[in-house]
């Protein structure tokens, strides 16, 4: 279940794969769609969303920041959570509004977030975390109808997974549980959950984590994130590491063209 991440090819775009990181409070739909006017990545996220949220009476209050418009595609939207019932079915609405994938963050740092037990707490909390995966799987299933009357896609969406390289220190063997999940896509924001932004990302580590993804998992894709400043500093920290992509974030601010291949557009 790749999804349209089985047809996202480097030759399509004639140069490597950059995606936008979702940020809370800044990859609305509005910021997307000044991204997606002067220079749109290859694929694009929402900024999270509570899946608790979403399942609770309270719904309405949180469905803008699932708003989108086709010109964004193809676009994934993030979820958090630390229960798995309630990731089920938030992932099944994902699918039903059309979404092309869901990606599970579990790397946010955010104290009301660790508290739910979602983003970064589950690096803590493995097997909460395969739990949250499978019951993601789950619910976009749920989302097509076997006799064809609901207009969803034809194919059931993709689930990610966006993380750390540990909570207080570099821990690969949470890398490994992620891969023998057999992701699709796993991006990795290369520092710890302690390390916040506080220090350089650590691409250093990403080789380790390639060859753990060629001996466990070799058909998921890596996208590597933290400190990518320019497209050229982007192609250079993949070339050099071996990942598949990489994701922006803060690198973005101030610069709506960063994705764009015009040399006229200022740096």
């Amino acid at each position: 279940m790749n999804g349209f991440w089985d047809t996202l090819k480097k030759s399509e775009t004639g140069r490597p794969f950059f995606v936008l990181a979702p940020m809370a409070d800044v990859t609305d739909c509005a910021f997307r769609k000044l991204i997606a006017k002067y220079g749109k990545p290859d694929v694009l996220w929402t900024e999270f969303v509570s899946a608790d949220g979403l399942m609770s009476a309270g719904r309405n209050k949180l469905l803008h920041n699932l708003d989108y418009t086709n010109k964004e595609r193809p676009i994934v939207a993030q979820l958090f959570t630390g229960h798995k019932n309630e990731m089920k079915g938030a992932s099944r609405l994902v699918a039903e509004l059309g979404f092309d994938g869901v990606d599970i963050n579990m790397g946010c740092p955010d104290k009301a977030v660790e508290k739910q037990g979602g983003g970064a707490s589950l690096i803590k909390n493995p097997n909460l975390a395969v739990e949250i995966i499978e019951s993601a799987r789950k619910g976009v299933i749920e989302a097509y109808d076997k006799k064809g009357k609901k207009k969803f896609p034809k194919s059931v969406i993709p689930v990610s997974v966006k993380t750390r390289i540990g909570y207080n220190k570099i821990d690969l063997e949470w890398i490994r549980i992620l891969l023998e999940q057999k992701l699709p896509v796993l991006t990795v924001h290369l520092r710890t959950r302690k390390e916040m932004s506080d220090v350089p990302a650590h691409w250093e580590i990403m080789p380790e984590i390639i060859k753990l993804r060629d001996e466990i998992s070799p058909e998921t894709k890596i996208i590597g994130n933290g400190d990518v400043v320019s497209m050229e500093d982007g192609r250079a920290k993949i070339l050099k590491s071996g990942c598949d992509g990489v994701m922006v974030g803060r690198g973005i601010f101030g610069k709506p063209w960063f994705f764009s291949t015009d040399v006229s557009l200022p740096e």
